[in-house]
């Protein structure tokens, strides 16, 4: 028991390095500059919060990993197929990361060239296919989340080793953002407020880890 709550605290800690970590990436140091209407040249004038943007997400994406390497010995007393997806679905997010920040550094790449000769108007001409692929990309890889994060509430809730109002609320949140994503693909998205659920519990959640750790009926019966 004391393992487990240890385990829960570490974990917790972890899992609020993601979510700020994933703040700071995307509402930081990416959002403004690559999503705005002259990134070609302010991508390059950004160059180091983009540099260290993408060194951030591939710490995000292995601590995410790690996270699941952790839990996955207990998720595994009460499911073990789903300890082992939860695993699997890390190291897909990853990848998914990894695809993002190509694309990210493509973009530096561009607007680099592009303020090195003098803004030539040939390197303008990529300007909207290289800003396309990446919003496909951070799209998918957006959408690609959520599965560990589903996979990861619904572990919780079938054994119980937080209380249940949170992994029921985190399952509802990560559908919000799913539906959210998928739409937004197809260019028919609702509103960045339905992300708002999501934001709350991957808070939450942490913080609950860090004070409480993680509970587990199924080895308290043992233990007896």
């Amino acid at each position: 028991m004391k393992s487990n709550q240890k385990i829960g605290r570490t974990t917790g800690v972890l899992f609020l390095f993601v979510f700020i970590s994933g703040i700071t990436i995307f509402q930081i140091l990416q959002g403004s500059i690559l999503f705005s209407e002259n990134f070609i040249t302010t991508t390059s004038e950004n160059s180091n919060k983009i540099i260290s943007s993408t060194l951030l997400g591939i710490i995000n994406g292995i601590v995410s990993i790690v996270i699941a390497t952790m839990l996955l010995p207990i998720f595994k007393r009460h499911n073990s197929n789903l300890a082992y997806l939860y695993l699997a679905f890390c190291v897909l997010n990853f990848i998914a990361i990894m695809i993002d920040n190509m694309s990210v550094v493509s973009m530096l790449e561009l607007s680099n060239e592009y303020v090195k000769n003098g803004k030539d108007s040939s390197l303008k001409i990529l300007e909207t296919l290289v800003y396309q692929r990446h919003r496909w990309t951070h799209y998918f890889y957006l959408l690609i989340s959520c599965f560990p994060v589903f996979i990861l509430y619904y572990t919780l809730y079938l054994s119980k080793l937080v209380p249940r109002i949170l992994s029921i609320f985190g399952i509802f949140a990560v559908i919000l953002m799913f539906i959210e994503e998928l739409l937004s693909i197809f260019g028919h998205g609702i509103s960045m407020d339905m992300l708002l659920p999501i934001a709350l519990i991957q808070f939450t959640l942490p913080l609950w880890l860090i004070f409480k750790g993680l509970n587990s009926p199924v080895l308290e019966k043992e233990n007896g």
